[in-house]
């Protein structure tokens, strides 16, 4: 249970309640965070929106944004992040083992651009003041400038949301965890 009382969708303005029910529906299993964002209409409504919108355009391919938002969950230690998004990333083709490894400097089944959005991811959440010009340019190789901006912009909310759900400590959905058991990982993979 998090430290604060979870908001249901009737106590938040009309005009947000479509944004808690799809970010609590479609966009996955993600209710209890909504519940707590709900506290702040304006968060939920602009943070959350904003995450519907992204998808909705889909300019990155998700293969790439759920290894970086799996790596930055692992690098943070935010359990809620990476049982959520770990069934996300092996629907996206990579192996159980792949993902327990991926920290490793060898990641099986990784390609040369897997590589590079999990080292970019590495960089933004523990280096982002040091980042050197060649990893622009390796990245400026396989992505648009709006997809660096993308995959930039939710590696770093990633840190964001990690920091956010283990400060208030939000608690795990219902079949989360049997979910990313189901999809072969282990719960040795879970941070803590």
């Amino acid at each position: 249970m998090a430290r604060v009382r979870d908001i249901e969708i009737g106590e938040v303005p009309e005009d947000v309640q479509p944004i808690y029910e799809r970010f609590a529906g479609e966009y996955g299993p993600f209710l209890n965070q909504v519940k707590v964002f709900a506290h702040r209409p304006p968060a939920l409504k602009h943070i959350m929106g904003l995450l519907l919108a992204m998808s909705d355009e889909q300019v990155l391919p998700k293969r790439y944004l759920e290894i970086a938002l799996v790596v930055v969950s692992k690098l943070n230690e935010c359990r809620y992040c990476v049982a959520h998004h770990t069934p996300r990333l092996i629907e996206q083709g990579l192996t159980p083992e792949a993902v327990a490894a991926i920290l490793e400097p060898e990641v099986p089944g990784f390609d040369e651009t897997d590589m590079l959005v999990r080292d970019y991811a590495v960089e933004v959440t523990n280096n982002f003041q040091y980042i050197r010009d060649g990893m622009f340019d390796r990245l400026k190789q396989h992505f648009t400038e709006e997809q660096i901006v993308e995959l930039t912009l939710r590696t770093a909310l990633c840190g964001f949301f990690n920091r956010f759900n283990d400060a208030l400590q939000i608690g795990m959905e219902d079949g989360v965890v049997a979910d990313m058991l189901a999809h072969g990982a282990s719960e040795h993979d879970l941070p803590g």
